[in-house]
């Protein structure tokens, strides 16, 4: 796993999460006081399922309200305020300044049309030309060590690691300068598992993309992040240094989550 300097104790960074509260009603279920991610830094979010994980990366969206939630706190991006943005606003930058991918690729793609023209629509929807739209899918493409020819297909003709790779892509054309992914590879196989993941390290040391890993799988989270996070019941209650906090857990909790990683047998 690559070092890399902690993340800025100020408001500086690429993303600067503080004193967010996200509830439906009177239930609250996410409360982060701090939460930052710098250039070219992948920082893990870990935790069980319904510990919080995915309703951050929505509110990083702006997409918390649709589902009927209550935001409040600051979500801070180059010094840009997010939660203060109007949905216009946060189209321009979602997508094409901050993407996402996610669990199951496949339901980021229509069925019903190949798979080139759903990339080639969302970039013109940021401004592309025809022909730039075009360029710009084929050369992504070419980034995640795929045949360009594959956009000619449909979603259902690709498999799930191709489907992973073509979002990755999507995410390069657009030129984002975050990635959000969210369970990118716990419904790949082992093998494919092992290529995205690889293809996340190369992407940060290539394009300076910071990415917000969020997994349940430490054994992942400790292959290919900096800095860690761990969540439950909405709350952050450790984080640090990847190699420090799965080393040496301040939080019972992380301590349970390591436990419950499965380990290889070991032969006397």
């Amino acid at each position: 796993m690559t070092e890399t300097p902690p993340a800025p104790n100020g408001p500086s960074g690429r993303l600067a999460i503080t004193s967010l509260d996200i509830s439906f009603g009177r239930r609250k279920v996410v409360s982060i006081d701090d939460l930052r991610l710098d250039h070219a830094e992948i920082v893990g979010i870990a935790g069980e399922s319904g510990s919080g994980k995915s309703m951050t990366t929505l509110a990083i969206l702006g997409l918390a309200r649709t589902v009927g939630a209550t935001v409040s706190g600051s979500i801070m991006f180059d010094g840009q305020e997010l939660t203060a943005l109007s949905q216009d606003d946060l189209r321009e930058i979602r997508g094409r300044r901050i993407a996402a991918i996610f669990q199951s690729p496949s339901t980021a793609f229509s069925p019903v049309y190949k798979v080139g023209a759903i990339v080639t629509k969302a970039l013109r929807l940021h401004g592309a030309t025809k022909s730039e739209a075009a360029d710009r899918a084929a050369e992504a493409m070419r980034q995640v060590l795929l045949a360009p020819d594959l956009l000619r297909r449909y979603p259902s003709q690709l498999s799930g690691g191709q489907l992973q790779r073509v979002a990755i892509a999507l995410a390069l054309a657009l030129r984002a300068e975050i990635l959000l992914a969210d369970e990118p590879t716990s419904a790949l196989d082992v093998t494919i598992q092992a290529e995205v993941l690889d293809l996340l390290r190369d992407l940060r040391e290539t394009t300076g993309m910071s990415i917000l890993f969020i997994s349940h799988d430490l054994a992942v989270v400790a292959e290919l992040c900096d800095r860690v996070a761990v969540m439950r019941n909405g709350v952050i209650v450790e984080q640090g240094r990847a190699s420090q906090v799965l080393s040496s857990p301040a939080d019972p909790y992380t301590s349970e989550l390591l436990d419950s990683v499965p380990k290889l047998a070991t032969t006397k």
